[in-house]
């Protein structure tokens, strides 16, 4: 496997990362044997530190640092939400035209943390096909800018509001996944890291990344007749 690199520079690499990667090993995934950090570097022959993460579930931009230095900068920049999130979502149901979600979220140990996401309509779509009581399935695409990093934030949100991301578990409508994955062989879930931007360690300038949604993301999009993106 090789990655798609979105920016590179002496300090920095970028990567659209592939839904169903995992970004480095982990005790809780021992079914797989590839993993981001790992091809990357392989494919750069140096070493690299993920600056951040994503969920295995999730693609789109995944940075790297190529240095301790840059490596606890970007860290720090992360936790102190210097940088700009965005990412792109399949909802189901025709989500507000905008809205910012506040909603505490407990860790694994019990701990509450505030929590908030903005977002905002980008498309809404309607297929003439039934779905439990409702004459046809509605969904929408939204962009999404979590305020805060939290765990499976962007999933808990939209599941929270009633408004579940597709192709998400266990957060999601399982009968939204299921109806997906048998009339349309789908089952990855449409939550896309979209852009980035932060401050460069080195120059001070503004660093913009951005990455294209993949193939299952459009496919879905095509289907909804939503070719903004396509």
């Amino acid at each position: 496997m090789s990655l798609e690199i979105l920016y590179e520079d002496e300090s920095i690499v970028a990567i659209n990362k592939p839904h169903g990667l995992l970004v480095h090993r982990s005790s809780i995934a021992r079914d797989t044997s590839e993993f981001a950090l790992q091809i990357l570097r392989d494919q750069l022959g140096k070493t690299v530190y993920p600056a951040h993460r994503l969920d295995r579930k999730t693609g789109g931009v995944l940075l790297f640092s190529l240095n301790k230095e840059t490596d606890q900068y970007l860290q720090k920049s992360f936790q102190e939400h210097q940088i700009d999130k965005k990412y792109l979502a399949v909802l189901r149901g025709f989500a507000p035209e905008e809205g910012i979600i506040d909603y505490p979220l407990k860790k694994d140990n019990g701990t509450i943390q505030e929590a908030q996401t903005s977002f905002r309509l980008l498309a809404k779509s309607e297929l003439d096909i039934p779905f439990g009581k409702f004459p046809t399935s509605r969904y929408s695409l939204v962009e999404a800018n979590p305020l805060t990093g939290r765990m499976h934030q962007l999933r808990r949100h939209f599941a929270h509001i009633f408004y579940p991301i597709i192709g998400d578990r266990p957060h999601g409508c399982n009968k939204q996944n299921k109806f997906w994955k048998e009339n349309y062989q789908m089952d990855t879930m449409l939550l896309h890291a979209s852009e980035l931007t932060f401050k460069h360690p080195l120059s001070g300038e503004t660093v913009h990344v951005k990455a294209a949604i993949q193939s299952d993301f459009q496919k879905v999009l095509g289907i909804l007749n939503i070719h903004e993106l396509c």
